[in-house]
């Protein structure tokens, strides 16, 4: 996950919303929204596409969907559609760190049980997807053929990767269901700008929630501090994730 520019929303200060503070945790659980959501049914799910803009962001946002799936013994295929490398500006060797997130996401997917999920890397370049979604779009139609069901990063997250993946997904073929990922750091319980109406949740028994944890936690890189610097992921944000629910838009 690696922040990009987006335009401000109305009533905000200039800038990028992901850079400045953020909502809490707390007051999303404290928000009864969340709870009223209605529920999905991954068990009814075929098979499942999941695309990912960078790796971590499918655990984030639907590692626990994952988890359920694998249990009951859904086909799963991963597309990961970066490989993550431009989440540290000024690294000295990204290919390295491509690498090293390529295998954050196999250990991660173990924590999952979802170990046998099929990875296809498409390599697009990190912070430039908006300019392939085209591309990415008919390459996810092919990938999506002969499957049920796709997860994507949502098109409204306000991350330029994000919002390509989740257009071109759309666009692709199989419903997609869509997990937000920086809209729990941006938005305010109850926002306008996020579709509740299309919102579903997706219960997390306690034992999956905790291997989703254990999943987060394989992202080293993301989680340690940068040169004395704050971690691409500190700790408010991964609180967002670590709920006994997960959010998909449908």
């Amino acid at each position: 996950m690696v922040t990009a520019a987006a335009p401000g929303q109305a009533g905000d200060a200039p800038g990028n919303p992901i850079d400045r503070p953020g909502t809490a945790e707390a007051e999303w659980r404290a928000w009864p929204g969340l709870a009223g959501l209605p529920a999905a049914d991954p068990a009814s799910w075929g098979s499942v596409l999941v695309v990912a803009a960078h790796p971590d962001d499918e655990v984030l946002g639907a590692g626990g969907t994952m988890a359920l799936l694998a249990t009951a013994g859904i086909r799963l295929r991963l597309v990961a559609v970066t490989d993550g490398e431009a989440s540290h500006p000024g690294c000295a060797d990204p290919a390295a760190l491509a690498a090293r997130r390529a295998a954050e996401t196999a250990a991660a997917l173990r924590q999952l049980g979802a170990q046998s999920a099929e990875v296809i890397r498409l390599r697009l370049p990190d912070t430039g997807v908006a300019a392939h979604q085209d591309r990415l779009a008919g390459r996810l139609s092919e990938l999506a053929a002969g499957f049920d069901t796709c997860l994507a990063p949502w098109e409204g997250d306000v991350h330029a990767d994000h919002e390509a993946a989740g257009r071109a997904a759309r666009q692709a073929g199989p419903p997609t269901l869509c997990y937000p990922v920086w809209a729990w750091h941006w938005a305010r319980p109850g926002d306008a700008r996020v579709p509740w109406h299309r919102a579903v949740a997706v219960p997390l028994p306690g034992p999956v929630a905790r291997r989703k944890r254990a999943a987060i936690g394989c992202f080293t890189s993301q989680l340690e501090r940068r040169g004395g610097g704050a971690p691409v992921l500190p700790a408010g944000t991964v609180a967002h994730f670590t709920r006994s629910l997960e959010v998909l838009l449908r």
